[in-house]
Parts: structure tokens; sequence; C-alpha cells
């Protein structure tokens, strides 16, 4: 049989030293190199385990030693394990403590009268493996609860069947104003207003219809606890969360920027119609002025049937008409102020 080279490093907790032998024995003929480091005792476990679960590939436990049995051993043992898998050793066969052990995480659950090199090595090699995995599975999940959780932009989850929060993050807590609890109580339509339940409905069809697509960005109105309205700007994701579907939804506050944008193209409105009133209504009275001004400097008014008083009431009439044109012209100017956005 060829040695598996690579150099596990084994802690064997184990009083009887009959059983010690014959399990060091295995080890050997599995493993080339093997590190085993022995306890006699719990004891010598706990002294063993004491800051130094890095040391360790795998822990074999016997599930008898002179100071602990059973359950309470297992507990301590697992509890200074830390994420070294443990693999239980023992002479009798208990289904039912073999699914106890299961639950309180053991890596595997071995009778000693049917152990053999081959079992106890792939036994070691599997749990050490899973191991690996699940610390994988773990990381994985931590960077995901990381991006979720400490992303400033407000996020959730929901279910698409009955819409209800399946989880989310601190910074929608903060900008909807309900704690988490309070939340995992709502649906969708709880922070949208009234009004928009109809809008909600269709864009959620249309989400239904575009599983798997991440979406551009589109602007809705939703509502605070304390009533106050916001408009966000919607990004979505279909993922499986849980085991089930859901959607992974990214709620951007855009109330600031969409009211000052509303407020730049009112003031656009005002100013063409300040340039509408320049280019149109300013230009009858003093095209009349500067035609009587024409008349008078030409001397040509002389010839006409006017009299003097009649020719200066003209030029002061079309003067006021331009003097409150240009009074609206300022007030409308006045009320451009982009500092008020």
């Amino acid at each position: 049989m060829i040695k598996d080279t690579t150099p596990y490093s084994i802690l064997l907790i184990e009083d009887n030293g009959g059983d010690r032998l014959l399990i060091t024995t295995y080890l050997e003929e599995s493993i080339l190199l093997p590190k085993i480091k022995e306890a006699c005792d719990f004891s010598e476990a706990l002294l063993a385990l004491e800051g130094k679960q890095s040391l360790y590939d795998v822990i074999l436990l016997d599930l008898s030693l002179p100071e602990k049995k059973g359950k309470e051993l297992l507990e301590a043992i697992m509890e200074k394990a830390g994420d070294v898998p443990v693999i239980i050793l023992t002479g009798y066969s208990d289904i039912e403590f073999s699914r106890l052990s299961a639950q309180l995480g053991t890596a595997d659950y071995l009778l000693k009268d049917d152990l053999t090199p081959s079992i106890l090595y792939k036994s070691i090699v599997y749990s050490i493996e899973r191991k690996k995995v699940y610390k994988q599975l773990e990381d994985s999940e931590k960077r995901y609860r990381n991006l979720f959780q400490l992303s400033p932009v407000p996020k959730w989850v929901y279910d698409p069947d009955t819409l209800k929060f399946l989880d989310v993050n601190e910074a929608a807590i903060l900008q909807y104003g309900y704690t988490y609890d309070e939340f995992m109580k709502l649906t969708l339509r709880d922070i949208r207003p009234e009004e928009d339940l109809e809008i909600l409905q269709k864009e959620l069809a249309l989400r239904e219809r575009k599983k798997g697509i991440y979406s551009t960005g589109t602007t809705f109105r939703h509502q605070k606890k304390s009533g106050e309205i916001i408009f966000v700007e919607i990004r979505y994701s279909y993922l499986e969360y849980k085991g089930k579907g859901a959607f992974l939804v990214l709620a951007n506050d855009i109330t600031f920027r969409k009211r000052y944008t509303d407020a730049i193209e009112k003031q656009n409105v005002k100013l063409k119609e300040i340039a509408w009133i320049q280019s149109h209504i300013v230009r009858a009275p003093l095209a009349r002025l500067m035609g009587l001004i024409h008349l008078i400097e030409s001397g040509e008014h002389e010839e006409l049937p006017l009299e003097a008083s009649e020719l200066n009431q003209l030029i002061l009439s079309s003067a006021n008409e331009l003097d409150n044109i240009i009074r609206e012209i300022t007030l409308k100017t006045e009320q451009i102020n982009l500092d008020e956005i």
C-alpha cells in the first residue's frame, strides 16, 4: 500500500494503552510520517488543546476517560477543539448517541471493533477535507454578509411570492427608520405610498419575467416609517437565498438629486419665459418708441395731425409699457435662486 506523504498532525485522546498502540499502528500503515500527540486523560487533553488548536489537523477521541465520559466529555472537547474536526472512537454502538454527536458537530463516529487502517485513514482524510469545504463556505458567507451589511447603500432580500423581507442591512434600517425585527414583519407594500401600489404590481410582474437579469436602475417613490416620501433608484438581481429563489435589491436615495434636477428644470422654464419676453413683448413698445423718435428727428411729425401733447403721451405710454415689461423680467429673474434648491 502506498502511504500518504502528507504530515498530518493528530491529537489522540485515549486512556487505554493497548488501544493507543493499535491506533498508532493503523495510522503509520496509511500515513508515512504522522505527527501523533497522545493524551491519556482529560487533563492532558485540555493541556494539549489549550491555545494550540491550530497545531492539529484532526482529533481522535475515545468517549470514556477517567474524569469525564460520554456527552459531558464530548461537549468539553468540542468547545476546546475550535475548527479542528473531531472523530469519535468508541467500543460501544449507540445509535442515539451517534446522532447526538453529529448534532454537536463531530466529523465521524467509528466503532473500535470495526476499525481498520483503511477505514481510519479515509475517515481522517474525508473529515479534514470536509472541514476545509465548510470553512470555505463559511468564509464565503462571511464575505457576503460583510458586503451586504457594511454597504453604505440600503439593501434587502425579499421573497417574490409573499413580498416579505427576508434580510435587510444596516443602511436600510437607518434610511427607513424601522428596526430589523420590524422589517421582518413588513412586505414591499409597506414601504410604498398607497397611491403607488399599482405601479409596484407592474414592476414586480416585470421582475418575474426578467429573473436572473440585473436591472439598470429605475426611480420609484418610497415611504419611511415617519411617513416621509423619498425617491430611490432601484437595482435588483435574482438569487438563491437559503435554498429558495429571492431578489436582492439596492435602494439608493436620490431625493436630493431629484429635487435639485426638478428645480433646475423649473428655472429653465422661467429663463425661457424671460427670453421670450425679451425677444417678443419688449420689441413692440421699443419699436414704437424708436418710430416716434424717428418722426421727431426727421420733422415728419409736423406733417401729421398730432398735437405735441399727443405725441408726448404716445412716447410716455410706450416708455411706461417698456418699464412694466422690464419690471416683470426683473421679478422673474429674482425668482431664480439656485441656493434655495
